[in-house]
């Protein structure tokens, strides 16, 4: 293919990425007319048990059930607008590159199965940490986000990143194991808490699996197949 037609094709705003960023926008938007409702039905709330309800509906506190649609809906609320910004920068910044390579059917599964496998690692961790008085939701696009920049490091090792900070060049593979190591002391030792750590990692370990599955799988269009 001539280097012209291929830059040609190359798209600054593919299909799935633009409706991701318009999508959790628009979302955000809607939080900020009517948050509590939104935040009720749709973020990932723990699963309970029934005494745990019981016990804590009898100190009174307000109970909010699970549901099998929040492990998705949940990458659609945001808590802040910086934290909407930094994930759809993020998700913008690294999934353009994986959209034009994949194709937008191929990005858009990975896409959703590192989300719900972020929200179903995250599940299991807030369930059985829960307490009465003591649980909280679990909202953002953060999962899948991870889940994408594992698959940059994965599929574009090599490419170099600039960080702010510290002000440095670093290859996608290294910043991605480094970015990974400090996600998984941040979950084990419940620093920075407030921030849903093992949703991070479970974005990523999902994505890596779904990468390796792909990779053993007969290269019916080699030129989207993950390298």
């Amino acid at each position: 293919m001539p280097l012209q037609q291929a830059r040609k094709q190359y798209s600054l705003m593919p299909p799935v990425i633009k409706f991701l960023l318009l999508s959790n926008t628009l979302i955000f938007l809607l939080e900020a007319l009517g948050g509590i409702s939104l935040i009720r039905e749709f973020a990932l709330w723990p699963i309970l048990p029934d005494d745990f309800v019981r016990m804590a509906q009898a100190r009174g506190y307000f109970i909010n059930r699970f549901e099998p649609w929040q492990l998705l809906s949940y990458a659609f609320l945001h808590g802040s607008s910086m934290h909407l910004l930094l994930n759809m920068y993020a998700l913008w910044l690294f999934g353009i590159a994986l959209e034009n390579f994949w194709g937008s059917a191929r990005f858009a599964l990975y896409y959703l199965v590192c989300v719900v496998g972020a929200g179903f690692v995250q599940l299991l961790v807030v369930s059985f940490t829960a307490e009465p008085g003591n649980y909280y939701p679990t909202i953002g696009a953060s999962g899948g986000v991870f889940g994408v920049l594992l698959a940059y490091g994965m599929i574009f090792p090599r490419s170099i990143l600039f960080l702010l900070i510290p002000p440095m060049p670093i290859e996608a593979r290294w910043f991605v194991l480094i970015y990974g190591g400090i996600e998984l002391f941040f979950g084990i030792t419940g620093t920075d808490s407030g921030v849903a750590h093992f949703a991070h990692l479970g974005g990523m370990f999902f994505g890596y699996l779904l990468i390796r599955h792909w990779r053993n799988l007969p290269p019916a269009r080699p030129d989207r197949l993950p390298g």
